[in-house]
């Protein structure tokens, strides 16, 4: 049965290889499969929710795309946009917002999250960024939207709203509830220097993950001195309830190789972790060195990555703004 994939990328720069592996690489194969109809989208209207530099924003937006394009997204297969091309997200997050309802937004764990003790002090923006989050979605009839657990929450939601509208307004299917796409292996890509923490940007080591513009010897020194643990390696995979970075380990190989943790287990029985590590570092460097070179490649041709972001707005477009003045038609304006 085909698919129609929504998913959209904050431009927070310095993407590395916990949002490569947990998003990105499944962007491709979700791409690649018979049938589906996927649009990518550099949610920059997202961004804002937090004051940005400007000029660091365009950069990131277009180091973004980079990545994108670099890892085997393309552009003839699936819509590749920037959010602010595309003036339906907008206007339609606000038709959508008189929808919701403030409970709906009250029992949103991730503002609280965000937002810290000083909520009074966060953005409207951040408060309201689910409701265009579910317009990113229901602009373009999106069948299923591929996200992590912490975004969950917010998917639901999209289906609360698209239910409330399709009620109130008497037109029973036109807003469709998408369906979430959880990927069951890899999805959460932890530090190489703390196995209970997510591999961040915002972390201050720089060892603590692996850039996606990080050089061969980079690379290879991080796998080197990513932490471990003194036990021998593991026999069963039910082993890793207690060995949260060998579990890492294992997983960020196994996912690069397209095999299970079982198998890549076997691989190493009876071996120690310089050799697991070094085998680790040969293939991380194999499949993210190319994606590297590549984005430094792109970086240096920003007409060529606006020329992406351009045409697939205009693609974007095209679906996002009928979808709004039918919803326009529906409320009589």
């Amino acid at each position: 049965m085909s698919k129609k994939i929504f998913s959209g990328v904050q431009p927070s720069g310095n993407l590395h290889l916990g949002n490569y592996i947990g998003a990105i690489k499944n962007f491709v194969d979700l791409q690649n499969q018979k049938d589906n109809q996927c649009i990518y989208c550099v949610v920059d209207l997202h961004a804002i929710t937090f004051k940005q530099d400007p000029k660091t924003l365009k950069d990131n937006i277009r180091e973004t795309t980079a990545v994108f394009l670099a890892s085997g997204i393309d552009p003839k297969k699936s819509i590749i946009f920037n959010q602010s091309l595309v003036p339906a997200h907008a206007e339609g997050s606000w038709i959508l917002g008189c929808v919701a309802r403030m409970g709906w937004l009250n029992r949103m764990t991730q503002f609280k999250e965000k937002a810290g003790k000083d909520k009074e002090k966060a953005s409207v923006g951040l408060y309201i960024y689910p409701v265009l989050m579910t317009a990113d979605i229901l602009l373009y009839d999106a069948t299923h939207v591929p996200v992590g657990e912490d975004q969950k929450q917010h998917l639901e939601l999209s289906r609360d709203i698209a239910q409330k509208f399709n009620l109130d307004f008497n037109v029973p299917n036109f807003l469709k509830a998408p369906e979430p796409l959880i990927q069951k292996y890899f999805s959460r890509i932890m530090s190489l220097k703390d196995g209970t923490k997510k591999m961040s940007k915002s972390d201050p080591s720089d060892f603590s993950r692996i850039n996606l513009n990080d050089t061969k010897d980079q690379i290879a020194n991080k796998i080197k001195k990513a932490k471990t643990d003194s036990l021998p390696m593991p026999s069963y995979v039910e082993e890793f309830a207690k060995r949260s970075e060998a579990e890492n380990l294992f997983g960020i190989y196994s996912s690069l190789n397209n095999q299970s943790l079982e198998k890549s287990i076997d691989e190493f029985n009876g071996k120690n972790f310089l050799d697991f590590k070094k085998k680790l570092a040969d293939l991380v460097v194999e499949k993210i060195s190319p994606i590297s070179l590549e984005i430094n490649k792109l970086q240096k041709d920003n007409n060529f990555i606006d020329s992406i972001l351009k045409e697939g707005g205009e693609k974007a477009n095209a679906y996002a703004s009928k979808k709004v003045n039918e919803m326009k038609k529906i409320i009589g304006f």
